[in-house]
């Protein structure tokens, strides 16, 4: 038997298997551009860019509500808060299937888009069923409900073959509405509501509940998400894409392989959270980052034609990333990222435990709006350089900036918190080869 403090409440399993399952659906709903969008673009003749918005759009509204949802998540209760949001994902995703017009679609996607803001609801509701010590491993194994993006890959080709591409979204749409009577049914309420409730205790005021969004560390977890999480959103819809677009193959076999991304990305967030737990969130971010920056740099070479000047006469040869080697590393990227999404969510039960709902919804915001944004900014990077590799280029930025700012970040709070580091040389192994100064001076008094 633990003590109070290792004990999961009651009713802590029925809610972390049904978090996850919901959670999954509602993934799989949130990403479903990344397959029928490649049969709307086609009907509708739209460009790079339109197309990039209109897979971003259902991002772009399921991480602005993200923060409302996570704070009338505390107040109210996950329970209800998610089932609304799943039922109005499902009708709005019914809709889909009716539009015939970009704006229509646009609208439409909208709706479909509050699918996603079922992430901040999960994270407030699991997290408060387990103690600290345990809050690493539920949280990986409730996001790896990002795994819908894999089944939507590799099922909906294979509907929008056979029934065509509103098939996808009638079908998707039914699956939600179930899945979401099903949780409300089975679940119950957070404990601490249930205590709350029963004492008839006011809930906490708004503007305490917001106050910690103003700290700097909250924005920089904030960032660390945009690239774990938003870049995997965006890779998982764009990646269809740019199969079809750089090894031309098609749309199904291109969703199998985006799976190899996928998958990973997702089912490795469990082995995130538990490693999270047992080494600490700050090892696994540095091995997430230095993975994440290798990998990106690699996939950022486009192919590119040489000449040389040889002894003989000029030697031409070409660098270009295969099929297989793409694979690999992308498989590599994923599971890094999968790594990195498990342990920011360590910290935030950690280091903010009153107030989950709303700071874990504002990294989840901003990871969301890097899914909205980055599909954008990479069909606009195609247009402007006609290069397939830019949006890795941009990743590569993007995960070496978070990278610098961690590190120095952590180098700052752990001088601040030991001011001793400070007095010590850059290398304490050769601190006797170059006395002090004032041991000098009194070497030469003496």
């Amino acid at each position: 038997m633990g003590t109070d403090t290792q004990r999961m409440a009651p009713g802590a399993g029925m809610a972390l298997g049904m978090s996850t399952l919901a959670f999954t659906v509602c993934f799989a709903v949130w990403t479903i551009f990344s397959i029928i969008g490649v049969q709307i673009k086609k009907e509708l003749g739209l460009t790079e860019a339109e197309f990039g918005l209109l897979a971003g759009t259902p991002i772009l509204t399921g991480s602005l509500v993200r923060i409302g949802l996570g704070v009338w998540s505390d107040r109210y209760g996950g329970r209800v808060v998610n089932l609304v949001v799943m039922l109005s994902a499902a009708l709005a995703t019914f809709l889909l299937s009716h539009a015939k017009t970009y704006p229509q679609f646009l609208v439409a996607a909208l709706g479909v888009g509050m699918a996603g803001g079922s992430f901040a609801v999960g994270v407030a509701y699991v997290s408060k069923f387990f103690p600290k010590a345990r809050q690493g491993t539920a949280l990986g194994i409730f996001g790896a409900g990002n795994v819908g993006a894999a089944v939507t890959k590799f099922a909906a080709p294979f509907v929008m073959l056979a029934y065509g591409w509103t098939a996808v979204a009638q079908i998707w749409a039914g699956t939600l509405a179930v899945i979401a009577l099903v949780f409300f049914l089975l679940t119950r309420d957070e404990p601490q509501l249930a205590a709350q409730r029963s004492a008839k205790a006011p809930a906490e005021p708004l503007a305490a509940q917001l106050a910690p969004l103003m700290k700097l560390q909250v924005w920089r977890f904030a960032l660390y998400y945009f690239f774990v999480f938003g870049a995997f959103v965006a890779l998982s819809l764009w990646l269809p894409h740019y199969l079809v677009g750089v090894y031309g193959l098609d749309i199904r076999t291109a969703g199998m392989l985006a799976a190899a991304y996928s998958i990973p990305g997702s089912m490795f967030r469990i082995f995130g959270g538990w490693l999270s737990d047992k080494i600490g969130a700050r090892r696994v971010m540095y091995v997430t980052f230095g993975v994440s920056v290798i990998c990106t740099f690699f996939l950022s070479y486009p192919p590119t034609s040489y000449v040389v000047d040889g002894v003989h006469g000029p030697i031409s040869f070409r660098l270009a990333t295969g099929l297989p080697a793409f694979v690999i590393l992308l498989f590599s990227l994923g599971f890094a990222m999968s790594l990195g999404k498990a342990a920011v969510y360590k910290h935030i039960p950690v280091y903010y435990p009153e107030h989950i709902g709303a700071v874990g919804g504002l990294v989840g915001m901003v990871g969301g709006l890097g899914g909205f944004v980055l599909p954008i900014a990479f069909g606009a990077l195609n247009d402007l350089t006609g290069v397939w590799t830019s949006c890795f280029m941009l990743l590569f930025a993007l995960v070496a900036s978070a990278l610098a700012w961690m590190h120095f970040a952590i180098r700052r709070m752990e001088r601040a918190r030991t001011p001793e580091l400070a007095a010590l040389p850059e290398l304490p192994e050769m601190a006797g080869l170059h006395p002090s100064p004032d041991a000098g001076q009194a070497r030469a008094a003496s």
